[in-house]
């Protein structure tokens, strides 16, 4: 079941989306091709698995948004932009950050195939694309050789209960002991 915080979010995302009011919001927001600040990712082997032979096609098309809004980072389900806060981006973790975006990219291919990326009928941390999406980061999380308890460190959020941390990490067949 989702959680109702998530689905407050995402209804009134939708309905700024539809009213167009989401263009009020970019006003502090710039729009950059991906491969302006995120050179070389068509050579990461995580980055490639995900798009394969289309990779650099994909990456040189794709937009990047830095914005003012808080948060992390997240796909525009109006346009498949990659969405960033500019001080996640400044302050953050380098490893989380690198981690977050193969995350997302692998959203982006999501939407590329039309797939609906904040399905209500699963819970944050069953929905299948969010799955789908943490393995992949996991996976690249593995290849850098970090730890289980680092890479669940990076797994638990502020937005994941215990009991979602928990289903999600079943769902992946990956063993978290306490965080």
């Amino acid at each position: 079941m989702i959680d109702w915080r998530e689905l407050l979010m995402l209804r009134a995302s939708r309905a700024m989306t539809t009213l167009r009011m989401d263009k009020l919001l970019r006003t502090r927001s710039t729009v950059h091709a991906f491969t302006e600040y995120f050179k070389g990712f068509e050579r990461v082997n995580a980055v490639r698995r995900i798009f394969g032979e289309d990779t650099e096609e994909i990456l040189k098309n794709l937009k990047v948004e830095f914005t003012w809004a808080g948060g992390y980072m997240w796909v525009n389900g109006a346009n498949g932009h990659l969405m960033i806060s500019s001080r996640y981006l400044n302050t953050g973790d380098k490893v989380d950050i690198y981690l977050d975006i193969i995350h997302e990219l692998v959203h982006i291919k999501q939407f590329m195939e039309g797939k609906d990326l904040f399905d209500t009928h699963y819970g944050y941390s069953e929905r299948p694309t969010e799955v789908d999406a943490y393995r992949h980061a996991v996976d690249e999380a593995r290849n850098l050789g970090l730890s289980d308890k680092r890479i669940c460190e990076y797994l638990k959020t502020e937005w994941m209960s215990d009991e979602d941390f928990k289903r999600l990490t079943k769902s992946m067949g990956f063993q978290c002991k306490s965080c």
